[in-house]
Formats: structure tokens, C-alpha cells, sequence
């Protein structure tokens, strides 16, 4: 029960490593706030988390939109008295190159992976400072410590959420609030899949490019990076922040 009494907002967590987050969380004795655009996933998500014992709650959110995120904040207070931990983990992908990237797509994802973390976290340290302290983990990529092709805004969304993990870490320093990010490989998600699919030759791309690459030899389960973010999110990582955790099979040592 490493989250005992801690009330923990999940954004993107009705599926993925967010689903796998919120289901882990629970079980170590938080309660649960999903914010997430997909309002009918997210109860879905909840009816079973209240099923299995844990409190929990879903609220819909865009986190592109500061007045939803504030409002997700608010709700999470009211509901069940304030906010201790913060994962930053809505995200999106798309697999095109510099060129083939049009404005439009540019700005959704900066907005979405970068922005709204920033947003997020905006919100919920007044409220965290109001607890004496807290935990915020952004979900990034390995994706944000090196260079991909086909992935140009992706990578630079999440090479951004690196640098600001990192600045947000100092200036919440002085308030007790520590601030972390995990670098996931390639992960077995919805997401992760859809990616997988927009390449030309799935099968080759996941032999090729995933399991030869990743020096483990295979992609992640989402239950092994929601360890790494209970980590960071527990006082197991206590006198950690402003760290960048690679949990990338090896990728990044290369």
C-alpha cells in the first residue's frame, strides 16, 4: 500500500500504460481521478476499479483546454479533499517525417503531449502545495532523448516534456513537489499498436526495428512502465527529481 490515503489524477488513463497506471495505483491504496477524452472508456475504466474496491472517479477532459483542466483539478479536491500526484500521460502519435507533417498536425501534438502537460500541471500544484507536497510524472519517450525518423513532432513534443520535467522539477523544488519523467520505449498500447500499423511493412517493422533494436530483445508490456511510474510517484523515490528514467529495454545505452 505505497499510495495509502494519496489521491492520484491519471490523464489518458482509461487504456495504455494509463489504464495500467490506474489499475496498479488502486491497488497500492490511491484514489483514482481519470481524466481523459474518451469519457466512455474512462467510466468504463472506473466501474471496474470501484468493482475491484478502489475509489475512483472519471472525468472528461481535453487537456488542450485550460478551463477542463482546471476543472479536473477542482473536481479531484472536491471530491476527495485535494491532489497528490499527478501523471501527465494523455499523448498522441503520428508517424510522418518533417516534411510530410502539415501545421495542423504540428500543433495537435505539441498541444496535446507538451501544452498540456504544462497545463495539467499548472492546475494541481496550488493544490498539492496545499497538501504539503507531491509527485507529478510526465510520461515522455525514448523518443525525447534521440532522434527517430518519421516521428519529427513526436519527437519534438516529447523532447520538450524532458525539458520542461526538468525546469518544473526546480521551481517546484521549494515546495516539496518533486517531478520525474519516464522515457518508455516502444510499448504494447493502442497507441503503440496503431503505430505499428502505419508502417509500410508492420511485421518487418516490429522484427527490424523493435525487437532487434531494443536490446532486451522485445517491446514493453504496459504493467512494466506503470512500475517505473509508481516509483516515481511513491516515496520509494523520495530525494528524486528532475530525473529523466529511460525505461526503453536498453535502447538509449546503445
Amino acid at each position: 500500500m505505497k499510495l495509502a490515503g494519496k489521491v492520484a489524477i491519471i490523464t489518458g488513463g482509461a487504456m495504455g500504460i494509463g489504464q495500467a497506471t490506474a489499475r496498479l495505483f488502486a491497488a497500492e491504496g490511491a484514489a483514482i481521478v481519470i481524466g481523459d477524452i474518451a469519457a466512455e472508456a474512462a467510466q468504463e475504466m472506473v466501474e471496474s476499479l470501484l468493482t475491484s474496491g478502489a475509489q475512483a472517479v472519471a472525468y472528461p477532459v481535453d487537456v488542450r483546454r485550460p478551463d477542463q483542466v482546471e476543472q479536473l483539478i477542482e473536481e479531484a479536491v472536491e471530491t476527495f479533499g485535494g491532489v497528490d500526484i499527478l501523471v501527465n500521460n494523455a499523448g498522441v502519435a503520428l508517424a510522418k517525417s518533417t516534411t510530410e507533417t502539415s501545421l495542423e498536425e504540428w500543433e495537435r501534438l505539441l498541444a496535446i503531449n507538451l501544452t498540456g502537460p504544462w497545463l495539467c500541471a499548472r492546475a494541481a500544484i496550488p493544490a498539492m502545495i496545499r497538501r504539503g507536497g507531491g509527485a507529478i510524472v510526465n510520461v515522455a519517450s525514448n523518443a525525447g532523448l534521440v532522434g527517430f525518423p518519421n516521428l519529427a513532432a513526436y519527437c519534438a513534443s516529447k523532447g520538450g516534456l524532458v525539458q520542461l520535467t526538468r525546469a518544473m522539477a526546480l521551481d517546484c523544488a521549494p515546495h516539496q513537489i518533486r517531478v520525474n519523467a519516464i522515457c518508455p520505449g516502444h510499448t504494447r498500447t493502442p497507441m503503440g499498436d496503431g503505430f505499428v500499423a502505419a508502417q509500410a511493412d508492420p511485421e518487418a517493422f516490429v522484427n527490424e526495428f523493435i525487437n532487434v533494436q531494443h536490446p532486451i530483445g522485445r517491446m514493453a508490456e504496459a504493467e512494466e512502465v506503470a512500475q517505473a511510474v509508481l516509483f516515481l510517484a511513491s516515496e520509494d523515490s523520495s530525494f528524486i527529481t528532475g530525473s529523466i528514467l529511460a525505461a526503453d529495454g536498453g535502447y538509449t545505452a546503445r
